[in-house]
């Protein structure tokens, strides 16, 4: 019993001892400008945001369109009434995104596949799908068919998936998927551009991509047929060429999944054990015994989108020429197919959201006393669901010199469904970010966890990734998925929404379970993240022999 006394009091002694010091540490933050102007962020004000930019009259916010003007005039009027600079193009607060925008011509685009002279024409939205050439619009292809795996050549990661394949003058086929890399490495690698980027180095001449039964949890061939409703873009570079875009691969097409089965018949792979081996990371590259033949029509079209951007300067002679970027995207889907007789896709979560956290996040700093260091720059990009094409060309032509730009934060799809425990800090990993994540977090009482689902590819699939190609160090903090209370199950929630809302109609202001409250809590961690690089007197740094900092480090300067 006295053993058991002593370990107890001793227990005691260490728990008094640990709030003592966080205490001690409260304390010492006293008056720190950081707490007193992040306090101002209200979930009244998020909730009123959002309200405006997923009402009905935006239309759902559709890059080039009235709705997302709307939206963009609304982001400017906010910037401007809390006391912003302009910081877009000729002293605006708009930066105007040349776009080519194109639809297939699903009446004239063709495909076949020819197998032991036997050929099988398929029918578009049932059985095949294709994406938008924005150099052309006519084009063909007439190819033999190779699998070659997921479509990866990783010097530096020991792996290549066209070894012992020869694609050239070869329509290659291609899962959605990449092998098991660390998780942001694989999201690189599962980006449609850097496939075909690798294809073409090896010589094809056009790609397919298919279906398989990862592809069908994140994103079905259901819903991929569905945005064939709304347009698809490029951003065009200053020669009006457009970006990521390879005229070397003269057709592509996504199969749908019964496709994708009938496609390894007689190849001595059945699609079953292809499927395995895609999940367990180890795909086979084989010779098909088909030849594929496709006509691509599109109808293009040239618009323009704004991205908005507004400047708060900082407070230190020297490092108020460096900039802490924030962004977050207005667009959204726009309009669509009707479901349950609604074809406005609100985008409430994704990414009025976002958006409105922009403008509250702002405005706390404009009440920050002193400002933080560094200026800050808050960029509303447009066309992110279109490819991440806004925030492509401003970190490609940013309106500020681009070897000022320290850092970025990214907000896209606060999911307010559940109280907030943890931060999820898509990127932060990969420099000296990660440090100040968890500086964030533990002045904030909150845990920081790895990526829960690393199948999601989420690190490609926002605004930060722009950056990050530019050579920018960059973080994208979402909600984690921890929680203390046994009713509670936020992944649970998150998939639910994600199958429901996600990229739906339904992801308006009528759906339930949003949490304001949760939501300024997330704003005020974000605002915490960007204000301590602001305020740091070294500017953020990519980790000694990084994947990213390594491949694109040397970008911005």
């Amino acid at each position: 019993m006295r053993n058991s006394s002593k370990s107890i009091l001793a227990m005691m002694c260490i728990i008094l001892l640990a709030a003592l010091f966080a205490a001690a540490r409260d304390e010492s933050r006293k008056g720190d400008p950081a707490d007193a102007a992040m306090a101002t962020i209200r979930p009244e004000a998020i909730r009123a945001n959002m309200r405006f930019l997923a009402d009905d009259l935006l239309e759902g916010r559709g890059t080039a369109t009235r709705g997302h003007e709307i939206a963009a005039k609304f982001m400017a009027a906010q910037f401007e009434q809390i006391g912003l600079e302009p910081a877009g193009d000729n002293g605006t607060y708009f930066q105007s995104v040349p776009f080519r925008s194109g639809r297939p011509d699903e009446a004239k685009t063709t495909l076949t596949l020819m197998r032991g002279g036997k050929e099988q024409k398929l029918v578009y939205r049932r059985d095949f799908i294709t994406n938008v050439d924005p150099g052309r619009a006519d084009s063909s292809v007439e190819a033999p068919l190779v699998f070659a795996g997921d479509g990866v050549t990783a010097p530096e990661q020991g792996y290549d998936d066209y070894k012992g394949i020869d694609a050239k003058g070869k329509i290659v086929v291609v899962a959605y998927n990449a092998p098991h890399f660390e998780s942001s490495v694989k999201a690189h690698y599962s980006a449609i551009e850097v496939k075909e980027a690798i294809a073409v180095a090896h010589g094809a001449v056009g790609m397919f991509v298919i279906s398989d039964p990862i592809l069908e949890d994140i994103y079905p061939f259901s819903k991929q047929t569905r945005d064939l409703d709304f347009p698809q873009f490029h951003w065009l570079d200053k020669q009006g060429r457009p970006n990521d875009y390879f005229p070397e691969l003269k057709g592509g097409a996504t199969l749908s999944m019964e496709e994708t089965k009938k496609l390894f018949e007689e190849s001595g792979h059945t699609a079953d054990e292809v499927f395995a081996d895609i999940k367990a990371g180890t795909p086979k590259s084989f010779a098909l015994p088909l030849t594929g033949k496709i006509h691509n029509v599109t109808k293009l079209e040239d618009v323009r989108s704004p991205n908005v951007v507004a400047k708060l300067e900082g407070s230190d002679p020297i490092l108020k020429s460096e900039f802490v970027v924030y962004t977050a995207h207005s667009d959204h889907l726009g309009i669509g197919k009707p479901v349950n007789g609604d074809g406005i896709y609100n985008g409430a979560l994704d990414n009025a959201s976002g958006s409105s956290l922009l403008v509250e996040i702002a405005r706390a700093f404009t009440k920050r006393n002193p400002r933080p260091r560094r200026s800050l720059l808050f960029v509303s990009v447009t066309g992110e669901e279109a490819g991440l094409l806004g925030s492509d060309y401003f970190a490609h032509y940013p309106t500020v010199a681009k070897d000022a730009i320290v850092a970025d934060v990214n907000m896209d799809e606060d999911e307010m469904l559940w109280p907030l425990e943890d931060i999820v800090a898509f990127g932060a990993e990969h420099s000296s970010l990660d440090a100040v994540v968890k500086k964030a977090a533990d002045r904030m009482h909150l845990g920081v966890s790895p990526d829960p689902m690393p199948e999601e590819t989420v690190f490609i699939r926002s605004d930060q990734y722009s950056f990050v190609k530019q050579g920018v160090p960059a973080v994208f903090p979402v909600p984690g998925f921890k929680s203390s209370d046994p009713k509670i199950n936020p992944e649970a929630i998150f998939k639910k929404w994600e199958l429901e809302r996600y990229h739906e109609p339904g992801d308006d202001m009528q759906q339930p379970g949003l949490l304001f409250d949760e939501a300024a809590k997330y704003g005020r961690f974000v605002f915490l993240l960007g204000d301590l690089i602001a305020d740091d007197a070294q500017r953020p740094t990519w980790n000694k022999g990084d994947f990213f900092g390594d491949r694109y480090g040397t970008k911005k300067n």
